[in-house]
């Protein structure tokens, strides 16, 4: 009993020294982060009319971000694994939470805690990943059928739950993130296409379920000119915002889309149109430089990582960050339905913009781990 007490004990000091030991973070991938993050407070600061009180309240919200980070880069990539399926159901309890108790405009989606106002939701855009890769991390690859169901079971609640509240669009990158990791896991394409085509047969049924404001947006994305002062008045004015702007640009606090408030939800789901009016198609491709270095480096990231479940999750996790730079773009250029997809990093807001550096906090665990991973 002693020894075995006794080996414990040295273990949990061995983890302890490593967690608490100088761990190098991945200093490219912290550089790029940084400058997306300035490049979102100076649009953010003319998107909000120079209302500092706005980007300081951002600024806050990447410096505990950044804080949470660097914490979680020091904790070996083992131990989130073993955390992870009580991530997972923290998360799935918080989403039935904001069914019972939720607030929000129109929907339930937040939950209000007297100190804090967030969206559980957003977690699960972490949490879902990493259960999937904690799944398949002892099995088998690429995964059998079996393993599949029972991936798709996991990835099918909490996507019910936030179609529920309703936020279609969230549910899809939520359920894109879980879908990546069976991708990464080696599913052969012949997998893949049969599941795309059962949820293409199953598209008049889906149909069926969506909400009647859920419909009229994929109506508006066919046909915006159909109701040009109405439901097609979002996707209007962010191509005009984005068109408007030509290569350079007007200038920084120059566009008129945003000031004259043509542009809706200029600070959140359509800056990208701001930024497309102000700095124009250069503004636009050095923005979008940044983001594809950042998914490429979590992409090598995951190729150096040592076991299934980094690979995983660190892989998982650059995809998912490319969705969502992918369906906002195409959102506000009219390529896409409008869905309410914030721009990672740039876009104003507390959850999302904290949730994802959390995740590249993970992401710097598996880099800084890498030699010792288990």
């Amino acid at each position: 009993m002693n020894t075995v007490a006794a080996s414990f004990k040295g273990r949990a000091l061995r983890i302890g020294r490593r967690i608490l030991s100088r761990q190098r973070l991945d200093l490219p991938l912290l550089i790029a982060l940084t400058v997306l993050a300035l490049i979102g407070l100076t649009v953010l600061y003319s998107a909000s009319g120079l209302d500092t009180g706005t980007v300081v309240g951002q600024a806050v919200r990447f410096g505990i971000g950044a804080t949470l980070l660097v914490a979680i880069s020091r904790i070996p990539p083992s131990l989130l694994r073993a955390w992870t399926p009580w991530f997972y159901v923290f998360g799935v309890l918080l989403l039935v939470i904001v069914k019972l108790l939720g607030e929000g405009a129109g929907a339930n989606r937040w939950l209000d805690i007297g100190v804090i106002r967030f969206q559980p939701s957003e977690l699960m855009k972490l949490a879902m990943p990493m259960m999937v890769a904690w799944y398949l991390h002892p099995r088998p690859l690429p995964p059998r059928w079996r393993d599949i169901a029972a991936v798709a079971l996991l990835i099918a609640v909490p996507t019910w739950l936030i179609v529920k509240q309703p936020d279609l669009g969230t549910a899809i990158l939520v359920a894109a993130s879980g879908v990546f990791v069976l991708f990464l896991a080696g599913l052969p394409w012949w997998k893949i296409g049969a599941m795309a085509a059962g949820l293409a047969a199953s598209a008049p049924v889906i149909w069926h379920f969506f909400h009647a404001y859920q419909r009229q947006r994929v109506l508006t994305f066919m046909h915006p000119e159909s109701n040009p002062l109405g439901s097609g008045w979002h996707i209007i004015q962010s191509m005009i915002a984005v068109g408007s702007g030509g290569v350079l640009g007007k200038g920084f606090n120059q566009g008129t889309q945003s000031k004259l408030e043509f542009l809706p939800e200029h600070t959140t789901d359509f800056i990208f149109a701001v930024l497309g009016e102000e700095f124009g198609l250069l503004g636009v491709l050095v923005l979008l430089a940044v983001y594809v270095f950042i998914i490429g480096r979590c992409l090598w990231i995951a190729s150096n990582a040592r076991d299934t479940y980094s690979r995983l999750v660190a892989g998982a996790l650059a995809l998912a960050f490319s969705v969502y730079v992918i369906v906002n773009g195409g959102m506000i250029t009219g390529l896409l339905p409008v869905v309410g997809v914030p721009l990672p990093l740039v876009s104003y807001g507390g959850t999302s913009a904290i949730t994802l550096l959390v995740g590249f906090g993970v992401v710097m665990s598996i880099h800084a781990h890498r030699k010792w991973t288990k």
